[in-house]
C-alpha cells in the first residue's frame, strides 16, 4: 500500500481487503501464519543475498511444512 508506483484504485482495494481479512479473522489465522512463513522461505531461497546455508535451511523447512 506504501509503494507510490500503485494506483489510489489498487490501494483501496488493498485496505478494503484488509479490513475484510481483519474482521474475519483470516489475518490472525494459523492458516494465514504458515503461508507468510512457506512465501518467507521461499522467498529466501531466491534471494541472491543469502548465503547457501540459509537456503539450504530454507527448502528443509519447506519440506517439513510439505510432510
Amino acid at each position: 500500500m506504501a509503494n507510490p508506483n500503485n494506483s489510489d484504485e489498487a490501494k483501496e482495494r488493498v485496505a478494503q481487503r484488509l479490513h475484510q481479512m481483519e474482521e474475519s479473522g483470516e489475518v490472525d489465522s494459523a492458516e494465514a501464519h504458515a503461508g507468510q512463513v512457506e512465501r518467507g522461505h521461499k522467498a529466501a531461497i531466491s534471494n541472491p543475498n543469502n548465503s547457501e546455508e540459509a537456503k539450504q535451511h530454507s527448502k528443509q523447512v519447506l519440506d517439513d511444512l510439505q510432510s
